[in-house]
């Protein structure tokens, strides 16, 4: 005989929020940002750390700038596609995404040193070149649809697992009162389980926008034509927006009327979710690029953590219908919370080989260790859980660009790259949200007229993510997405 225990239906917003929102994720998230750059860099791979002489330096290797002997303007609009298909119990769905951005827009100022007369004019500090530029880091934008029949479990195991360990939690209450689960112990020795008969069809609808944009002060100093000298301050912004909904229809047993025996009756429940994060920060570069002989450059960059201060508001709801009879919906409110975040250093290392005036070939290791990615607590939020997480589930990561440019006449340059960004995950990861390596194949041409210039690049880039939509002790749901970007790029360059 069912025995009901009464809930409190009081929303508890606190508790609400740590039902599903993970920060550590979104952290995480936040510290996969690549540095901006010109169409030009784009195509050989972002392979640009020992290149030097590209607006690009300006988010990369601030180094490169000391390579202007000209001031220099340009700007890069992009256009950016995301396809997403999925597989969730033998089901595929496709969905997708477009939109178009400001890539880039940079301006370098070049000022020549002036030297002692009669002296030689190749020798000692020649030049410092100061720049400014806005860059986009991250591109956030995505749609997700999947869907199945489960013959396992439903997201009423996961309520009712929620139930016996935080009675209080306002999730766990709406799923009680929407008869989604019900207690089969006693008021003083509960035992929560869920009412729902499997197989269950499931649908997920995911949808993210936003993205991550740095606005870069800089210069670079050429010493000799032999070493290259920068600094680079960086301020920055985080705009990310994301919306989650789960559906769920079956059959429940459902008690009607005070009574004892349930009664298999149709149902259909939709949990969703919604996030607002907005951020701003800063970072610092040093970068040094030197050429040993003339025909090899050596760059190196340490860029700093980005301190971020950031605002985040979430919001969670619960609707169920019971036999085509809708009840009261479920709404968490809005819960805000501000917190600190630290982004983890990265390090770049990068050679060239320029072949005369033909072309060059270049390639980049960068290293950054996402496991020391922190969250600071304050008195609305205790990081614990979150830092805990970090520290299981991400490490270090590296990142691998090489790329080429290829002089065909004096006018027209091919270029081609390649770029793998290391997954942050390790292999025997908990989290919910799990993303592979990201691979990117590039290639582009370059007109150049004089004082103007115009580039062009094509982007493929390749990844996969594992998502689990509700954790249970056994047997975890797991969606597999595979993602696929097809990005275009445009630079307009102007020398005067």
């Amino acid at each position: 005989m069912k025995i009901k225990y009464l809930l409190s239906v009081i929303a508890i917003v606190a508790i609400t929020k740590n039902s599903f929102a993970q920060y550590s994720q979104d952290v995480v998230r936040f510290s996969t940002f690549q540095n901006g750059s010109t169409s030009r860099i784009k195509a050989i791979g972002n392979a640009g750390t020992a290149i030097g002489g590209d607006l690009s330096s300006l988010s990369g290797n601030p180094a490169g700038l000391g390579f202007f002997t000209h001031s220099e303007f340009s700007i890069t609009p992009e256009f950016y596609g995301s396809k997403v298909k999925s597989s969730y119990f033998g089901q595929t769905g496709n969905d997708s995404k477009n939109s178009a951005n400001l890539s880039n827009a940079s301006i370098v100022y070049y000022q020549r040193l002036n030297s002692p007369k009669g002296s030689d004019k190749t020798k000692g500090w020649l030049s410092i070149n100061y720049g400014a530029g806005y860059s986009r880091t991250n591109n956030f934008y995505e749609n997700i649809v999947y869907n199945g029949k489960n013959a396992s479990n439903s997201i009423s195991d996961y309520y009712a697992g929620t139930a016996n360990n935080r009675p209080d939690d306002a999730l766990a209450q709406w799923a009680y009162k929407d008869n989604l689960i019900d207690n089969f112990g006693t008021a003083q020795k509960p035992d929560f389980a869920s009412t729902v008969y499997v197989p269950v069809n499931q649908t997920g609808v995911i949808t993210r926008t936003g993205g991550q944009s740095e606005f870069d002060l800089a210069f670079g100093a050429n010493y000799s034509n032999k070493l290259y000298l920068g600094l680079g301050v960086a301020i920055t912004d985080i705009r990310y927006d994301y919306s989650r909904q789960f559906i769920e229809d079956g059959t429940a047993s459902i008690t009607a009327n005070g009574g004892t025996t349930g009664t298999r009756t149709p149902f259909n429940s939709n949990y969703a979710q919604n996030q607002s994060t907005r951020g701003s920060g800063a970072n610092v570069k040093l970068g040094v690029i030197y050429k040993p002989v003339e025909a090899v450059r050596l760059g190196f960059t340490f860029t700093s953590p980005t301190f971020y201060s950031i605002s985040d508001v979430y919001a969670e709801g619960l609707a169920t219908s019971i036999n085509g009879k809708a009840n009261q919906p479920n709404s968490s409110g809005d819960y805000a919370l501000n917190y600190n975040m630290r982004t983890p250093l990265k390090l770049a290392g990068g050679a060239a080989v320029f072949i005369g005036k033909y072309g060059f070939i270049s390639g980049d290791v960068e290293y950054i260790d996402y496991s020391t990615t922190h969250i600071s607590s304050n008195d609305s939020y205790d990081n614990s859980s979150d830092i805990d997480a970090i520290k299981a589930n991400y490490k270090s990561a590296i990142n691998l660009h090489v790329g080429a440019e290829a002089r065909v006449t004096n006018v027209f340059y091919l270029r081609g790259g390649y770029s793998q960004q290391g997954s942050p995950f390790k292999n025997n990861t908990g989290a919910t949200d799990v993303s592979s390596d990201i691979k990117t194949v590039s290639g582009g041409i370059g007109l150049r007229f004089g004082q103007y210039y115009v580039d062009a690049t094509y982007a493929h880039v390749t990844g996969s993510e594992s998502f689990s939509p509700y954790l249970i002790n056994n047997g975890n749901p797991t969606a597999n997405f595979k993602k696929t970007n097809d990005n275009a790029f445009l630079t307009l360059g102007y020398r005067f």
